[in-house]
């Protein structure tokens, strides 16, 4: 059975396939070899074009994936009254209780220029 769309590999092989050719995948190397009539036959992947063409199905299945929530999206909005859909009105944001005061503390002994601000609520222990 052959099916026709875009991916990674050419063909498919099942369990059925591999033992009646009697290959051994080794999927690490992207390396097939079965037994032929002068030798063993091996057949080499690439790793780039394989990681390329993954890379490529990955971002095709996430636009189909995207397109069939937005779809779901509309079609479920069609079913909501207008009141539903508006949007809410944004609350005020609530103000801090905290004192905005600052006091400024002398980090060294000797040096003036050496300062940092901290809360004044700060009390030290």
């Amino acid at each position: 059975m052959v099916a026709d769309f875009d991916g990674t590999y050419h063909a498919i092989l099942g369990r059925p396939s591999l033992t009646k050719f009697m290959t051994v995948p080794h999927y690490s190397y992207l390396v097939l070899k079965m037994p032929s009539e002068k030798g063993i036959l091996t057949v080499r992947g690439n790793v780039y074009t394989a990681y390329t063409y993954e890379e490529e199905s990955f971002k095709i299945t996430e636009a189909i994936n995207l397109s069939i929530h937005m779809a779901e999206t509309v079609a479920q909005a069609t079913q909501l009254s207008t009141d539903q859909l508006k949007l809410p009105e944004q609350e005020t944001p609530i103000k801090s209780t905290k004192s905005r005061e600052h006091k400024e503390v002398q980090l060294v002994d000797d040096s003036t220029e050496k300062t940092t601000l901290i809360g004044a609520n700060l009390h030290a222990k």
